[in-house]
């Protein structure tokens, strides 16, 4: 299983408008068919750059999914946010691979 990160420093100008935008665009990032969830989380550590700081984590079916999302949808949704938010918004993106997961069994 991979998870493909997206991690975004928002300007506070247009914070608001953007976790609006955000949780719109999440939903079309999974319609795509190549991920099964999304977490969007709020980075709580400060950054000496202000702003605001939160990480998207889709979680891929696959390597071949994720591969399949760069080759096939990845450029048009990105536009998205460029073309609404353009130099207010600094991103990065990471790939990681989940090697084991572990839950609390209370019983």
């Amino acid at each position: 299983m991979i998870i493909y990160n997206v991690t975004s420093n928002i300007d506070e100008s247009i914070h608001a408008d953007w976790l609006t935008w955000i949780k719109a665009h999440i939903p079309k990032v999974l319609a795509t068919g190549k991920f099964d969830k999304a977490t969007l989380s709020k980075v709580l550590v400060e950054e000496d750059m202000g702003g605001v700081t939160y990480s998207v984590q889709y979680r891929s079916y696959s390597r071949e999914a994720l591969d399949a999302y760069y080759r096939d949808d990845a450029d048009k949704l990105r536009a998205e946010g460029l073309q609404k938010f353009a130099d207010k918004i600094l991103s990065f993106r990471t790939e990681l691979e989940i090697v084991d997961e572990y839950t609390v069994n209370f019983t």
